[in-house]
């Protein structure tokens, strides 16, 4: 039996083909394969996303896969979707899209966040939701109902990214606990929508799905797509979960004390609990977790960081977009730890959650025109985005979150071996990295959604450790010393601009 996973990230779609029995992927593609999806940004802050480009390049990222050959389609038996979070997609009634998605690093929807937490009391919106509404589903929805009321008026249904996936596949449209937490919809004391923030903010609970688990028949492909396609119309749709999540899930995250980390477009590090932690003043967020149920706790703690992956492309297409991102990391190597003094800041992606949901900007400094050159420039910015794990990780300590060592998958910002040296050192961290990805762990979701497992961990039985990452005693204190000029520099900048951030 095989099973289909697709992963609808920020920059590409990544499709896999896993056979259940094994665990192991007998195809995978992504799409597009030799660019990067754009993000447009029609004002200053904000950020958006044709959702029916995303539902052209799942197409064709299935299609490559299947006509790369090797398995027969016809026995994939399940599908499982993961996505990019937080992002806003409106239809009508006939499935037409009606605005480009408000995707997560869009930073509008702040001021209707912030005007919802006046509302509301901050103890309800802790207590219950475990986070501010901030600049969420929920405010970026407030934030179209109050600047478009047009578009808010034909809405039928909003949607998460996954959700406008499955329902292009089978014409269903669901929600999750865990998809719905993600929006701040989620009251977790009642274990449903809240009433109390719909009401705060105006909106019409009709335009919100209907709730199923995340492991469960979301849908079924229908016979005019799966004929396109070259897939056996009926596939179950039987999992759908945000990127985060997801990864943990990939990782066989799934227990209190377990810890994920990822560094792609945006960087996030994700502990589970079984307690209704949350932050006082919401710099990290804590969502439903995939196996999340009424009688079985399982949350996610969630630190996300923006500017990651983004700071180190951004970064290349500046200096040199021919060089690959193994080049650059060359080139940061043969470079002392700390730059030479040249610091960076990667804040530049939108409103921070970290920084109390502000946007501060990414700022160079130290720059020596005499000392500094491309080399320099690649290692302050792989240097500045863990420095910024760092930070956050210790704003997760604050709360309770013990931290020794932390699963990732062999992908993105964990390829870079400037970027693993600065993290393990100045985190402390043990750091073990995994044969996986996304799109791998939403096709084994599909798997336990379609029953084929007994349990979730079942399906991670045969997890490939690729290494063990250890700090290195003889940089561990050189890098807490950069650091701390680094935090120095950040605590500089928030003071300037009036950001509370302790």
């Amino acid at each position: 039996m095989l099973l289909l996973g697709i992963d609808l990230g920020t920059s590409s779609i990544k499709v896999s083909v896993v056979d259940a029995d094994t665990r192991k992927v007998v195809a995978a593609t992504s799409y597009p394969s030799d660019t990067e999806r754009e993000i447009q940004s029609p004002r200053h802050g904000w950020a958006e996303q044709d959702p029916e480009l995303w539902w052209s390049d799942v197409q064709n990222g299935i299609k490559a896969v299947i006509d790369g050959g090797g398995f027969d389609p016809l026995s994939i038996a399940a599908i499982g979707i993961t996505y990019q979070m937080h992002g806003l997609v409106l239809v009508d009634k006939a499935g037409k899209v009606l605005r480009p998605s408000i995707i997560w690093c869009d930073g509008r929807a702040t001021e209707v966040g912030g005007q919802a937490r006046k509302k509301l009391s901050d103890s309800y919106l802790l207590t219950n939701m475990l986070n501010f509404p901030g600049n969420f589903t929920a405010s970026k929805l407030g934030w179209v109902k109050a600047h478009e009321p047009e578009i808010y008026h034909q809405s039928y249904k909003m949607m998460l990214p996954g959700d406008f996936i499955a329902f292009k596949l089978s014409g269903k449209i669901t929600a999750s606990p865990s998809m719905l937490s993600e929006g701040v919809f989620w009251d977790f004391k009642k274990e449903d929508i809240s009433e109390a923030l719909l009401e705060a903010m105006e909106l019409d609970r009709d335009l919100l799905p209907a709730v199923q688990p995340v492991f469960s028949d979301h849908g079924r492909l229908n016979e005019a797509t799966g004929e396109a396609l070259g897939l056996k119309p009926g596939i179950p749709i039987t999992y759908k979960a945000g990127d985060q999540p997801n990864n943990a899930l990939s990782l066989g995250v799934l227990e209190p004390g377990e810890i994920a980390t990822t560094a792609g477009t945006s960087g996030v590090i994700y502990a589970v609990t079984d307690q209704r932690y949350f932050d006082p003043l919401s710099r990290v967020n804590t969502f439903a977790h995939v196996n999340h149920a009424k009688d079985h706790r399982r949350l996610g703690i969630l630190l996300c960081i923006n500017g990651t992956g983004i700071s180190n492309r951004w970064i290349k297409q500046m200096t040199d977009p021919g060089l690959s991102y193994g080049q650059m990391d060359q080139k940061a190597l043969a470079t002392a730890v700390g730059a030479d003094g040249l610091l960076f800041l990667p804040f530049g992606n939108g409103a921070e959650r970290i920084l109390c949901n502000h946007y501060l900007g990414a700022h160079l400094e130290n720059i020596d025109f005499n000392t500094h050159d491309r080399a320099h420039l690649y290692r302050a910015v792989h240097e500045g985005i863990a420095f910024s794990f760092r930070y956050g990780l210790d704003i997760m300590k604050e709360g309770g979150t013990q931290a020794r060592v932390v699963k990732a998958g062999k992908a993105n910002m964990f390829l870079n071996q400037t970027f693993i040296q600065a993290f393990v050192n100045v985190t402390g961290l043990t750091l073990e990295l995994y044969n996986t990805d996304g799109s791998i762990g939403a096709a084994l979701g599909a798997g336990i959604g379609q029953g084929y497992y007994d349990k979730p961990a079942t399906a991670f039985e045969a997890l490939e450790k690729l290494a063990v990452i250890e700090p290195d005693p003889a940089l561990v204190a050189q890098y807490e010393t950069i650091y701390q000029q680094w935090k120095s520099l950040l605590d500089n900048k928030l003071e300037k601009n009036n950001i509370i951030h302790s």
